[in-house]
């Protein structure tokens, strides 16, 4: 939570961080932030507790809160590839290309999509009969051990989390892959070592949280309630909610210079200001 806020005051309030690379890192962080609230206290609890009483509409709206959140992560990361492809590939039109209401459509659609998409599954779910057990074996409402629960035929369910998962993510996997290897492409062309090595750094902290992220949804969500123990399922599901978040600010915070730079003028005019 606090990597992420601090991404967000830094984005807003530094005038060298007003690009729109740094404007989808902000949407970025404010996902991560989305995640965290949601899951975040209830896994909390079941840690300290050994377990956790939710309510089943409580249970359907931090479904849908992750399920959305989960597919605009994805967007958002398609959409900061393609930032990354066109300020590597196409720098000088990428000022013309990316102007200022470019990037606020991109992010708004990546939210809009997300809440969309989740909510589809979230009617098929609301739509099942929950006739037995009513002990969850999972540290939040997810869609694989909340379907396990139910005394009614998921596989309409499955079949719908399986297409967006085949049809949005695998779509959004594959351009990202096809962009990356223009990047690498263009990379390798530039003669100075130097900036080679500069562009590269700034790519490879996307790239790495983009393979984390993609790999954990795809093996999760293509077969919702089998083809893996829950226990393989909490592990992965963990990645998503608490290392992803956690780990994000981290990686984009240490991997890039400009933030750097900017998160050591704040400490120094903090500590400026406290001697004064």
């Amino acid at each position: 939570m606090i990597g992420n806020i601090l991404i967000l005051a830094l984005v807003s309030t530094t005038l060298s961080l007003q690009s729109p690379m740094y404007f989808f890192l902000s949407h970025l962080s404010l996902c991560d932030i989305m995640i965290s609230t949601n899951v975040g206290p209830k896994t909390l609890q079941v840690i300290l507790t050994g377990r956790c009483n939710i309510s089943f509409v409580s249970c359907e709206i931090q479904l849908y809160v992750f399920g959305a959140s989960a597919l605009i992560e994805c967007c958002l990361l398609t959409v900061m590839s393609y930032d990354r492809y066109l300020a590597i590939c196409n720098p000088l039109h990428y000022s013309i290309i990316m102007k200022h209401r470019l990037p606020q459509f991109l992010a708004t659609l990546c939210w809009v999509a997300g809440f969309l998409l989740a909510l589809i599954t979230e009617i098929l779910v609301v739509e099942l009969d929950f006739c037995g057990p009513n002990t969850i074996d999972h540290f939040f409402c997810d869609l694989a051990p909340l379907l396990s629960l139910s005394c009614s035929d998921t596989k309409q369910v499955e079949i719908q989390v399986s297409i967006t998962v085949i049809g949005i993510v695998m779509s959004q996997l594959f351009f990202v892959i096809v962009t990356y290897i223009c990047i690498f492409t263009s990379i390798l062309q530039i003669s100075s070592i130097a900036s080679r090595q500069k562009v590269f750094s700034t790519c490879s902290s996307h790239l790495t949280v983009v393979s984390t992220y993609y790999g954990t949804l795809i093996t999760l969500y293509v077969a919702p309630s089998r083809g893996y123990s829950l226990n393989l399922n909490k592990l992965l599901s963990l990645f998503n909610t608490i290392i992803t978040p956690l780990f994000n600010p981290i990686i984009y915070t240490l991997r890039n210079k400009e933030i750097r730079i900017a998160l050591s003028k704040v400490f120094l005019k903090g500590l400026y200001l406290g001697e004064y």
